[in-house]
């Protein structure tokens, strides 16, 4: 018998004594990773599969859900068999290594394998590449077929090893050519030693022989796909420093690696998320959040409670009704039911990101108090929260472990995902965050709990390399997206493909919306019951166009296959709705004089503008009027100004409920103030915008019971401007708005506006009606308009399917693939790179850097020193990277073409890829031909 230790660690051998002399040889000189890259001794590569193989343990016992191990056990026949098989899989990744094509790379590793007798001629070696992870996957394919396995488990664990770096091949891809191959696998004693080695490693783990390891059932193509992450993570943690080389093979065992695993694993702090929760009663829910559950949430709880299995839940609720707390709750009851560990909490915006991490961060804190560190803030300016910033200890040095790890091959490039530096994942968190290794690249969503945007599982649907990263991040938690309705058609063919995924892989959904457009709701159980089904055909689910508000809507798929679907009403926390009163004011009429009348006792206004241009101008009118009283907020700001203005906003047009009248405020803004911005404005000005979007902006006003308002003010009333009555004929509408939300949509917005004009809507029994409408084509526009409607309708359509068509490049599954029961060729031909995919839509934008430059050199924009050629000091970093703001779209090539990285930036890790836009003593600098000013209070201004 070969081997040393069952995967329990019950002692069958102290060492290799039974392998024969050429085994012991050919094991003690095959090597995993080069003294140059394994820290002055070379690791042989029966260590590092032993390495990973621990790491493996680690994973399943300290940081897997119930719910994937219990998948992962239906696999391999029952829970302790799902273990071995799961560390097994994890370990056998690097079999391809035991190639001359991989050996012949080390000068002295390649002369020790030679001294063995395992030789190769190097003019095929040289002649010819082939990656590890194929020739591995080609290895192991073969190796299995020998020892009896049936096929289709050959054909879905071969690809998790041609997967191991990233991306996953065609099975025509796997080899070099029939010519090539003999010369770069091996001849002689190669196919011996390749043999010798994976029936050690897999005796090592407790098996008698590779038959044994034969899986019982094919897994989902979800399930293969989160195995294939953790694969990779265990990989890239037993590849990291805390493993140095070990180069001879006595030393080499099981038992040696699990101590080396241990080790890493306290180093690294790694953790689970809050482990087995009980589920959470209405008591609970009101010492959670120190208020009793509205009607609509115990609701929406008491549906979570009766799902049968994991699956989506729909929750549609006016504004302010508390559909985050719902939610999170929500999530409690599923975790705790079916054996989930974290959650994914996805936002529309960075900015609605930040708030939303304080307060899934208490919740945390209240349902496992152990488990706050374990929540991560995931989007690329979280260093400028100040939350984040206080939980952070030090930058110093952080993740440096795993920077540094290299892979000793050809054409390997940066495999560990290292140089995709983002000054976010730089930091060295104390126990407050999550471990460091969670920060790394690519790496986000496998922390226990994270905020983030929704973009994050957006790529998690995206044919980029290293994606079964981002899924495996999905395993094991409950994910939750807010104002899914915000997901135009480019977007929701992610967010339809990302669901089907869940789908299949059985991972619990929430999605929260104020405003759901019917149709959207059908398309988005459908592509999640698709993916239960493991079905190509998006299947239409019958529901009630209108089944009340609130409304929550739960759907899974039976033991049987079948599909069930529930939808419950629940009253709203408001025993009436609001009479919300509708005015039309034509673009061009005064918003000042407008104001000065409606202001003349006090108040809180909200002004929301399409575009920055246009919340410019207005700003500047009004500040010449009212002062001090008017603020600006918009995304053209750099990120400090932004988060000094977001927060005085907050402040000043916040609920007050101390009986006191508030301070006369004006608060001009963009589409950033639109949804989850907590304010309670007394009045609201709004540009015409898609029904659901209005009927968004709408619910920023009056929204909180107890809030003194002045006299006129009392009612609510939301003025609408941004176009023009043209008598009965349609209406003439911005071009701005009309460039981003296409004529369409703002014709039916404008049509059931002026026929409110001068009444009133009633909200929210009225937003299922009103968004309904806008959407359906079969609701008859105005007689009047009825042509210029037919015309726009068709342009939008076309428009609608190109976008849709230009998105369906990128998404991880092809059309007509979704029931493929195996990975092979998920990568086929080139993958979608990183940089190359865009989950949102729209003309690219770029980000730059504003510095001060003079002839005595540069400053940051708030007037710290730089070095003579602009290096940073690790002290003004962030003071640099707080001037940094997005270019306007119609400047965003221009950027792209004329601005540069200061010369002192060039060897920054953070700062190398970053365009810097110098400005002159007068705040002014250029973009290509274009002349732009930055105003500390307009922000960037395009002259």
């Amino acid at each position: 018998m070969v081997g040393a230790m069952t995967i329990d660690g019950d002692a069958r051998s102290t060492g290799w004594e039974d392998l024969s002399g050429p085994q012991r040889a050919w094991l003690g000189a095959l090597w995993g990773k080069s003294a140059g890259r394994a820290g002055g001794t070379a690791n042989l590569l029966l260590s590092h599969m032993l390495d990973t193989a621990a790491v493996a343990e680690l994973i399943w016992d300290k940081y897997l859900a119930d719910s994937v191990r219990r998948q992962v056990a239906v696999v391999a026949g029952g829970s302790d068999a799902g273990r071995r098989l799961f560390v097994w899989l994890c370990g056998v990744h690097d079999l391809g290594k035991a190639t001359p094509v991989f050996q012949a790379v080390d000068r002295d590793g390649a002369a020790a394998v030679r001294g063995v007798g395992l030789s190769w001629d190097d003019r095929a070696v040289k002649a010819r590449r082939w990656r590890h992870e194929k020739v591995g996957a080609r290895i192991l394919k073969d190796l299995a077929q020998e020892a009896g396995w049936s096929g289709e488990h050959r054909d879905w664990v071969w690809p998790l090893v041609a997967g191991h770096h990233g991306q996953f091949p065609s099975l025509g891809d796997l080899g070099p050519g029939r010519r090539h191959e003999p010369g770069l696998r091996g001849t002689g004693d190669w196919p011996k030693a390749q043999l010798a080695l994976l029936a050690a490693y897999t005796r090592a783990l407790g098996y008698g022989e590779l038959r044994d390891v034969e899986p019982r059932v094919v897994p989902s193509r979800a399930l293969q796909l989160q195995l294939s992450g953790f694969i990779v993570m265990a990989d890239w943690i037993a590849s990291g420093d805390h493993f140095p080389g070990i180069d001879r093979l006595d030393e080499v065992s099981i038992d040696k690696g699990r101590s080396r695993a241990v080790a890493a694993w306290a180093q690294l702090g790694l953790a689970r998320g809050w482990g087995r929760i009980s589920e959470p009663s209405a008591a609970d829910f009101k010492e959670r959040f120190d208020v009793s559950p509205r009607p609509s949430q115990r609701v929406a709880i008491e549906c979570a409670a009766r799902m049968a299995r994991p699956g989506l839940m729909i929750v549609e609720a006016p504004m302010g009704e508390g559909k985050t707390r719902t939610a999170l709750v929500c999530a409690e009851v599923l975790a705790s039911r079916f054996g989930f560990d974290g959650v994914f909490v996805g936002m529309p915006t960075q900015a609605t990101s930040d708030p939303m991490f304080t307060q899934v961060r208490a919740w945390v804190e209240a349902v496992a108090p152990d488990a706050a560190g374990g929540v991560a803030l995931l989007h690329g300016k979280r260093r400028f929260n100040s939350e984040w910033q206080r939980l952070v200890e030090s930058a110093e040095d952080a993740d440096a472990g795993f920077v540094s790890v290299g892979e000793d091959e050809f054409g390997l490039d940066d495999p560990y995902g290292s140089s995709e530096f983002d000054p976010c994942t730089c930091e060295r968190p104390v126990r407050t965050v999550p471990a460091e290794w969670f920060l790394g690249a690519k790496r986000g969503l496998l922390a226990p709990f994270v905020v983030g945007t929704i973009d994050q599982l957006l790529l998690a649907a995206t044919r980029t390399k290293h994606v079964m990263l981002r899924m495996a991040g999905l395993a094991g938690k409950v994910v939750i997206l807010d104002e899914v309705h915000a997901a135009d058609v480019y977007m929701s063919e992610f967010l339809m493909e990302g669901l089907r995924w869940l789908g299949q892989a059985g991972v619990p959904v929430i999605l929260l919306s104020a405003t759901l457009p019917p149709q959207q709701r059908e398309q988005l159980l459908s592509a999640y019951l698709a993916g239960a089904r493991s079905s190509e055909e998006l299947e239409p689910v019958t529901v009630e166009a209108e089944p009340g508000y609130p409304c929550v809507t739960t759907a899974w798929v039976d033991t049987d296959g079948s599909p069930v679907v529930e939808q419950v009403a629940a009253p709203a926390w408001r025993a009436e709705s609001l009479r919300v009163n509708v005015e039309v004011v034509g673009e061009g009429s005064s918003i000042a004089e407008l104001l000065t009348d409606r202001l003349a006792g006090g108040g809180c206004v909200l002004i929301i503008r399409n575009t920055v241009d246009r919340a410019q101008k207005t700003y500047t009118e009004l500040k010449g009027i009212f002062g001090s009283a008017v603020e600006l907020l918009h995304a053209r700001m750099h990120v400090c100004r932004r988060a000094v203005v977001t927060e005085t906003c907050l402040d000043r047009l916040g609920p007050k409920k101390d009986g006191v009248q508030r301070p006369l405020t004006i608060v001009v803004a963009t589409q950033i103030a639109e949804q989850s911005f907590d304010v309670d404005a007394d009045l609201l000005i709004t540009d015409l915008a898609p029904m659901d979007l209005l009927l968004q902006r709408i619910g920023r006003m009056h929204r909180h019971d107890g809030v003194r308002r002045p006299s006129g003010l009392r009612e609510p009333t939301v003025v609408i401007t941004g176009f023009a009555p043209r008598g009965e004929g349609p209406p003439s509408i911005d071009d701005a708005s009309e460039a981003i939300y296409g004529r369409y949509p703002l014709l039916r917005s404008a049509a059931a506006t002026l026929h409110a004009d001068g009444d009133h809507w009633k909200v929210p029994a009225q937003v299922p009606e009103l968004v309904a409408a806008a959407y359906d084509p079969q609701v008859a526009a105005p007689e009047a308009w009825a042509d210029e409607v037919a015309d726009a309708l068709r342009t939008w359509t076309a428009d609608q399917r190109k976008r849709a068509d230009t998105a369906a490049q990128f998404v991880l599954t092809r059309l007509g693939e979704h029931e493929y029961p195996t990975l092979e060729g998920l990568h086929r031909g080139e993958y979608v790179k990183d940089d190359d995919v865009r989950v949102r839509d729209g003309e690219e934008s770029i980000e730059v850097i504003l510095v001060r430059g003079d002839t005595r050199g540069y400053r940051a924009e708030n007037g710290r020193r730089l070095g003579p050629n602009g290096e940073v000091p690790a002290e003004v970093l962030d003071d640099v990277l707080g001037g940094t703001l997005r270019l306007p779209m119609r400047l965003a090539r221009s950027g792209l073409e004329s601005l540069r990285p200061l010369d002192g930036w060039r060897d920054h890790p953070w700062l190398r890829y970053s365009r810097a836009l110098i400005l002159d003593r007068d705040s002014r600098g250029a973009v290509g031909e274009a002349r732009v000013r930055y105003d500390e209070e307009l922000g960037l201004v395009v002259e």
